[in-house]
């Protein structure tokens, strides 16, 4: 390693990077996600929020779902993931955001999933399932919110007291006896499962890429580099498809089964360096949480932190060993089959 007043430089053999992020911004569909969690089982989202950052979908919601059975488990991270895409792609498919591009009507899709993965056809996932069971309500109700007679100054559908409130101006002749006033407890049964769809078309909650990372990932050689996410297959491939990344083909993901444990402890980074045929200890890790970064450095990789979700102050003392603001800090080029890795230094 060397260095000078503006730069250090060291060497090493292959990447290791995290996903969620460190590589795609996807914290506000991720939250918005874990809100709904916490607000089906009750707790404050703020606490459940906090708490999942960082860790693999299996683990948090067998903290916070301790009745989901083994059996039922796998069945409920695709859900969940399904929901995370569900509310980074809402706005866009079936907002504000789709009347930009289209006026014409937008079906009501379940969240898209890559080539890669697909449910089993035997599973109907919950959001199918409430399609079935709400076919028609739920259709008129999303062709009304993609259609342009929904007010520019104020949304068709307001949200409040997890009820739901349709402006009668916008529903076609004839269709409003179709629509049940029901109160209590037999309305919120009726809606619940229309109402988050609602509130996650108001926000733009896309996946977006970070700075510098296709830069950075394009000066690394195919085959010495490596994902290493908690996410599952499911949303790891959906994220990095949607922001136009590749998934390597070393993509180690929480629902990998050769892991005995996910971040905070190491064995995703081990895996992946495994899979690519280095040592750990000769790789660099790229993680933006203090639980990825914990797991890093358990690796005995070089660890570089981003500032991409966390302030510097919260990262700061789980053992990175450089922390830049962003990947824009970091360049990579091949001397001598090695990755040379020159990271310039924020000034003070």
């Amino acid at each position: 390693m060397s260095t000078s007043p503006t730069h250090q430089t060291f060497y090493a053999d292959a990447v290791l990077f995290d996903m969620d992020g460190t590589l795609t911004d996807s914290i506000s569909a991720v939250e918005a996600a874990w809100g709904k969690v916490a607000r089906d089982i009750g707790q404050d989202p703020t606490h459940v929020i906090a708490a999942t950052h960082g860790k693999r979908a299996v683990d948090n919601l067998a903290m916070f779902k301790p009745t989901i059975k083994a059996h039922e488990m796998e069945s409920a991270v695709t859900d969940f993931e399904e929901t995370i895409l569900y509310f980074a792609d809402a706005y866009n498919k079936h907002g504000p955001g789709s009347r930009r591009n289209s006026r014409t009507n937008t079906p009501l899709d379940t969240p898209e999933l890559t080539p890669a993965h697909s449910a089993p056809a035997s599973r109907a996932s919950s959001i199918v399932a409430a399609q079935t069971r709400r076919p028609s309500f739920a259709s008129r109700l999303f062709r009304m919110l993609s259609m342009s007679a929904v007010p520019e100054d104020g949304p068709a559908v307001r949200i409040a007291d997890n009820d739901v409130f349709i402006d009668e101006s916008i529903v076609e002749e004839g269709e409003a006896d179709d629509v049940p006033l029901q109160s209590g407890d037999d309305k919120l049964e009726r809606h619940q499962f229309e109402a988050w769809q609602i509130e996650a078309q108001s926000i733009d909650r896309s996946v977006q890429i970070l700075p510098g990372v296709k830069r950075l990932m394009n000066s690394i050689p195919a085959g010495r580099y490596a994902v290493a996410t908690s996410g599952a297959k499911t949303y790891a491939h959906g994220c990095m498809t949607r922001v136009g990344i590749t998934p390597p083909a070393v993509t180690i993901t929480a629902d990998d089964k050769r892991l005995k444990a996910g971040k905070p402890a190491p064995d995703p980074f081990l895996l992946a360096a495994e899979c690519l045929g280095y040592s750990a200890s000769n790789c660099v890790v790229f993680e933006d949480s203090p639980s990825g970064i914990r797991a890093g450095v358990a690796s005995g990789a070089l660890v570089i932190a981003v500032c991409t979700s966390h302030e510097r102050s919260k990262i700061e003392n789980c053992g990175a060993h450089f922390i830049v603001e962003n990947m824009d800090y970091v360049t990579c080029e091949v001397e001598d089959d090695k990755l040379k890795f020159m990271i310039r230094l924020k000034k003070k």
